[in-house]
């Protein structure tokens, strides 16, 4: 039996930016190489024939850089939070689940978080690989990213979310889910002062913008998950509601006694509870992924051509370990990203210097500018094969 995927923060150095092909150092570059790459027609030597493999098609690997312009933050980019606050450590698994005080900082935090994300939209990178989609180049989506912002774009591109949603929580007990919105609702009313305090940031316009030097002057940090850091906050005074389901019904723990769920008078999760318990239906850091998307994630790699990550460092192993796995089957590997790569030298290291981008790209750009100038150039180029197809039949 194989182990399960733990996910893991990386907190070491990463690479400068590799190049590949060297012209794709512009922005006209980049969009010719990723153009070629995407576009490559012949198969790729040496992968083992599998059902349902495709090599004339491309499996997206997307992480929070995607996402940047829709107005969210990132982890390791130039205004990302670990570049930025070096003292930044998210909540771990085991932490959540067996400290009260640690659940109310986290819901505190993202309580006042969550409408930025809750009001922020797919950008231009997201409907370009709709659009990709809609060509017939994509087999898939794979993404880091817990903002729901793909299966929003592009709802009929099959989407694998490899670290879960915020859209929804998750009974640890239970397992039954609960709306985000519904949730939200409930905080509101279990903190007056907190939603008053929430109102007001919104009215000031402090919770506008992701960029942390903005919030840091009106004394707020923005983190990547969807929460806020206020400092010096009181919060042990937050409160949280329980599961609605273990709280009509109890369930049965592991020992095979009867859980004991309960609230206060305002309905709020009481520490004399031993379940009942929500937390995101996001996998958190030491939390392992659940064998299915594990599953589903190395299957999708199985069943494409080449692999293009977008916006992602890989610095989380869950997401470095697809690509390696699609070097070890020798796919052409495309990677579209701001800043360094994790272990990207290796990706890179047997590649030809005549490679045009048919068998790899490497491109330090933005995505939201970048990804719908290919799509444009990949239209434009299979309006033209058909003209001349037309052309070539009326003859």
């Amino acid at each position: 039996m194989r182990k399960p995927l733990m996910r893991i923060p990386y907190t070491g150095p990463l690479p400068p930016p590799i190049i590949v092909p060297r012209y794709a150092n512009t922005p006209a570059g980049a969009r010719h190489a990723l153009t070629r790459f995407l576009s490559a027609t012949k198969e790729s030597q040496g992968l083992p024939s599998s059902p349902g493999h495709d090599s004339s098609k491309t499996v997206l690997l997307t992480g929070a850089g995607i996402s940047v312009a829709s107005g969210l933050a990132d982890y390791r980019g130039s205004g990302g939070t670990y570049t930025l606050n070096r003292t930044y450590r998210p909540i771990y698994y085991n932490e959540f689940i067996t400290n009260h005080e640690a659940r109310k900082r986290y819901w505190a935090r993202s309580f006042l978080g969550w409408t930025n994300l809750d009001r922020a939209r797919p950008n231009a990178g997201h409907f370009a690989v709709k659009e990709l989609g809609n060509i017939g180049l994509i087999s898939s989506v794979i993404t880091q990213n817990v903002d729901s912002f793909h299966s929003a774009a592009h709802p009929d591109l099959p989407t694998i979310e490899l670290h879960g949603y915020l859209r929804a929580l998750v009974c640890i007990h239970c397992h039954n889910q609960l709306p985000r919105s519904d949730f939200q609702k409930s905080l509101s009313a279990l903190n007056p002062q907190w939603a008053a305090f929430l109102e007001e940031m919104l009215a000031t316009g402090a919770l506008d913008s992701e960029n942390p030097a903005e919030r840091r002057a009106k004394g707020l940090k923005s983190n990547p998950d969807g929460d806020v850091d206020l400092p010096d906050a009181p919060y042990t005074t937050f409160r949280y509601p329980a599961c609605p389901t273990c709280l009509a019904h109890p369930p049965t723990l592991a020992d095979g006694t009867k859980a004991r769920v309960e609230v206060d008078s305002d309905g709020a999760w009481s520490s004399n509870s031993n379940a009942g318990v929500l937390k995101p239906a996001v996998v958190m850091f030491g939390e392992s992924i659940a064998s299915n998307i594990k599953n589903a994630a190395e299957e999708a790699i199985n069943n494409a051509g080449r692999i293009l990550v977008i916006g992602s460092s890989l610095a989380s192993y869950s997401a470095w370990r697809l690509v390696k796995q699609a070097k070890e089957r020798n796919m052409p590997i495309g990677i579209l990203n701001l800043g360094g790569v994790r272990g990207e030298e290796s990706f890179y290291a047997d590649i030809s210097s005549s490679n045009d981008g048919e068998i790899g790209v490497r491109c330090n750009e933005s995505v939201d500018k970048i990804l719908p100038m290919v799509v444009d150039s990949l239209r434009a180029a299979r309006t033209q094969k058909a003209e001349g197809m037309h052309q070539s039949l009326s003859v």
